[in-house]
């Protein structure tokens, strides 16, 4: 098996194709991986350090790709890349074994410095309280996990329709 730095995972190829050339740049040994499948063979042949792992595939979710990755390759420390953030999917993030957890856009840097951030000893809250655009975004996330991504069940169990959940879903979330 073939020691490498960096497994990159994301169905976004111009966004592979970046972050790849950029850490390549710096000396590092990357491969990429745009599904689960192809992830999960590419870690059977190669050993690796580190791994950036989007949370959104285009069929698969991130979540489970940390899961089944650590499975080959315990020691891999991982970070999870997301556009659409929230505290649930970050804390099952953590619990699956991501290091950290960062929003996009994230810059090779920001990804970098994340590998080596240590977690703060006492979070602090927010100057500002959460939007209340930012805690329905955060519940409906958890309540999407809880039943496992599953958009009809969840709708039913937030008590709306499919389609209102799912237009909640297509939209970014308040940063606040």
């Amino acid at each position: 098996m073939s020691e490498c730095d960096f497994l990159i995972v994301d169905d976004d190829a111009s966004f592979c194709s970046v972050l790849t050339r950029a850490l390549t740049r710096r000396g590092f040994n990357v491969h990429s991986a745009q599904t689960m499948p192809t992830a999960l063979a590419i870690a059977q042949t190669h050993s690796f350090k580190r791994a950036v792992i989007d949370l959104k595939l285009a069929d698969e979710s991130g979540l489970d790709v940390i899961s089944a990755i650590k499975q080959l390759q315990p020691t891999l420390e991982i970070i999870m890349l997301t556009g659409y953030s929230s505290i649930a999917t970050a804390v099952e993030a953590v619990k699956r074994g991501a290091l950290n957890y960062l929003c996009k856009p994230a810059s090779v840097d920001e990804i970098l410095a994340a590998f080596t951030a240590l977690p703060a000893a006492t979070p602090q809250p927010s100057a500002q309280p959460p939007s209340v655009d930012r805690l329905e975004w955060e519940h409906i996330q958890k309540v999407l996990l809880d039943f496992d991504g599953n958009v009809s069940a969840t709708a039913r169990a937030l008590g709306m329709h499919r389609r209102t959940l799912q237009r909640k879903l297509q939209k970014r979330p308040v940063r606040q």
